[in-house]
């Protein structure tokens, strides 16, 4: 470990952090895409500082407890591989900061634009009264829904009562306690026998090869939301077949399948996927309409 005294400002922390991350082999995938901003993330937190702050302040001198906390975190960021959001217990998605810890997986999905621009132009905004999220995980698709349709309600679904304890401490942390419902279940299983405007889920989807090959940090996240089966097609298929009972005429499914997208249309050529473009990643996301469901035949 790194000497305390030999480090004195927040400015010498962040720099030696990033000089820990870039020769650590570290894999950067959980809101930051390389060391310096690793680094920014954790100590900038850590502190309860904003990351606006004015460059002054990053000469300031910090207390010997906060620089053996901090050089504790690097370490574990280093020699544990666990994700900043996991050490900070805390990742944003949609605009808005979400409490996480090692019972969800941390939020990511490129969904986060279709929710900032109200899912135009795939639906309109004013049809949209009763939205659906499953696996919901932290619960942030779910709120980031809830503020984008202040008027709608959210029914918001996972297997795992550890992710919905998680999600249910994001409600109160946002205020939508009142909007948005979350409910135990095994995909639809135990889901109301109501039709949604729209559907939306970011399910596990990654193949048993992948999950060999994950990069260390990711091992870090319970696999139950990340693993689905050999080609990481079982949970969309499910999806797939029973997510026109739970339609309304003129709605529409938005399901995240990520690197599984070609092993999926590949497997239902017959199927007319609409797969969605986005600005800040590179997509694994169809869009079906319900009349378009209701045509497919499995």
């Amino acid at each position: 470990m790194t000497n305390t005294t030999e480090l004195k400002t927040i400015r010498d922390f962040i720099r030696i952090a990033t000089t820990r991350f870039n020769s650590g082999g570290l894999y950067y995938g959980h809101g930051t895409d390389n060391a310096w901003d690793e680094a920014v993330a954790l100590v900038l937190h850590t502190l309860h500082l904003p990351h606006d702050i004015s460059p002054v302040v990053l000469d300031a001198h910090l207390l010997q407890e906060e620089r053996k906390h901090l050089l504790e975190l690097i370490d574990m960021r280093v020699e544990k591989k666990i994700p900043v959001p996991y050490l900070t217990h805390e990742a944003w998605f949609a605009g808005l900061p979400y409490y996480v810890d090692d019972r969800v997986l941390i939020p990511r999905s490129p969904i986060a634009e279709l929710i900032e621009k109200q899912f135009e132009p795939w639906i309109n905004a004013d049809h949209v009264h009763t939205i659906l999220d499953l696996c919901t995980g932290s619960g942030c698709i779910a709120i980031a829904c809830a503020k984008a349709f202040p008027d709608a309600i959210i029914d918001a679904t996972d297997i795992s009562t550890n992710a919905l304890a998680v999600a249910k401490i994001n409600l109160l942390r946002h205020a939508a306690e009142d909007q948005v419902n979350l409910i135990e279940s095994d995909m639809f299983a135990a889901i109301p026998q109501k039709k949604y405007d729209m559907i939306v889920s970011n399910p596990p989807y990654v193949s048993t090869q992948e999950m060999f090959d994950l990069p260390f940090e990711y091992q870090h996240e319970p696999a139950l939301a990340l693993a689905a089966g050999t080609h990481g097609l079982d949970i969309a298929i499910r999806i797939l077949k029973e997510a026109k009972n739970y339609l309304q005429p003129h709605g529409i499914l938005i399901v995240e399948v990520g690197n599984s997208e070609h092993a999926l249309a590949e497997q239902f050529p017959h199927i007319p996927f609409t797969w969605l473009q986005f600005e800040r990643s590179d997509g694994g996301v169809f869009m079906l309409t319900a009349e378009e469901l209701g045509k497919v035949k499995f």
